[in-house]
């Protein structure tokens, strides 16, 4: 019988993780194990077909609180918040991320991009995870929110205790998510506060003033959205430019396309989001007994719903292995599907956009560094570290 979570979670699969989806769609396209805690049961899902269905009907494979922990002490709103609640919310946030706003960040985040260059180009080498990669989206991130530049390194351990925690067990480890969200609770409580006193242009503000069905939002809704951006917002997009940047060095010939026609940029975003999807798996939790790919699962048990594997799916996608820049129907499932589709992807498409574009007109011909092994982080593919040389 094969053991889902072992391969899902090692190392092989965050670096190599294309003959991992492949076994999984191949060998238990839906596969029902033991969880990680006694007496819990997990359900993975790995083919397209199933896991847009499943991320399509919320009613059965539910966001709610109870599908992951990972140290909050209220729900990530809008994130584990189900229809027909779900949709007050989104009104309130949608706004915030709508592509026109979106747009008019472009110069701001064209300039800032080129702050960060400007800091290593001359030098011939960077560690393109530490130099670009985590400081583009998080100084932008705290931008958005009205929050000071100073904080981002604390920022910054409060997102690794909690996506990324080094506990030998899974004791341990919930305990340090548990330390982190304690700790970005009590930030955003006094956050919160002095907003509401003396407010100003940024979003943590207008979530303090904010109101969902003629109604002032709860402390505890407000905290659940202070902790959901703060995560999103410092982690995926650094992720996605750790995967596509490390494809492009590895493979120049990919990489000259976009060098020699920029407009070309926005459709290899799609492709390598789809090939490289940094966000391979997101949880759910059986509501009710159902049957999926022809297995049984039941109300209660855990669910992982393996994105990564329906995005390299040949039954969707012909040659899904390739990398091709002008593919025409690319339906991939990277910022997910449904009710719960990521709030902020337009904002993250922007970011990747205007930043690979950039990086390319300054430095197009870069290489790993000789000596530099890659390695990736399970379940969110984001580098330790990314040595270029040019």
């Amino acid at each position: 019988m094969t053991d889902v979570a072992s391969i899902l979670y090692g190392l092989e699969a965050a670096n190599q993780p294309h003959e991992a989806y492949a076994r999984l769609r191949t060998e238990c396209p839906v596969a029902r194990e033991p969880g990680f805690f006694p007496g819990t049961t997990n359900v993975f899902v790995s083919r397209y077909e199933d896991v847009l269905w499943a991320l399509k009907h919320p009613e059965v494979f539910s966001s709610s609180p109870g599908a992951i922990d990972i140290g909050q002490e209220h729900p990530l709103i809008p994130l584990q918040v189900d229809p027909p609640e779900h949709a007050q919310y989104r009104r309130l946030l949608d706004p915030e991320f709508s592509p026109a706003k979106m747009r008019a960040l472009e110069p701001d985040v064209r300039a800032l991009t080129n702050v960060l260059i400007d800091t290593f180009a001359d030098r011939g080498a960077c560690d393109f995870h530490a130099d670009f990669a985590e400081p583009l989206p998080s100084s932008l991130f705290l931008r958005l929110m009205g929050l000071p530049q100073s904080d981002l390194t604390e920022f910054l351990g409060w997102r690794d205790d909690t996506i990324r925690p080094g506990g030998e067990t899974p004791e341990e480890t919930q305990a340090i998510r548990d330390r982190a969200g304690a700790a970005i609770t009590a930030y955003f409580e006094a956050a919160l506060d002095e907003r509401a006193v003396r407010p100003d242009d940024g979003l943590m503000s207008r979530i303090a003033a904010g109101e969902v069905d003629g109604r002032p939002l709860t402390r505890a809704e407000q905290l659940g959205m202070c902790h959901l951006l703060l995560l999103a917002g410092l982690d995926t997009v650094t992720a996605t430019l750790d995967c596509m940047v490390t494809y492009l060095a590895r493979h120049p010939d990919r990489r000259q396309v976009v060098v020699a026609d920029p407009e070309r940029m926005a459709a290899a975003v799609e492709e390598l989001l789809r090939t490289e999807t940094p966000v391979v798996m997101v949880p759910r939790l059986v509501a009710v007994d159902t049957t999926i790919g022809g297995v049984e699962v039941k109300a209660g048990d855990s669910a992982t719903i393996v994105l990564g594997a329906a995005d390299t799916d040949d039954a969707e996608f012909p040659d899904a292995g390739a990398v091709d820049f002008d593919r025409e129907r690319n339906r991939h499932l990277a910022f997910g599907a449904g009710p719960h589709r990521c709030l902020g992807s337009h904002l993250a498409r922007l970011e990747l956009r205007v930043a690979l574009e950039e990086f390319h007109r300054r430095i197009p011909d870069y290489r790993i560094a000789d000596d530099a092994e890659i390695v990736f982080t399970p379940a969110i593919r984001q580098a330790l570290g990314l040595p270029l040389v040019w």
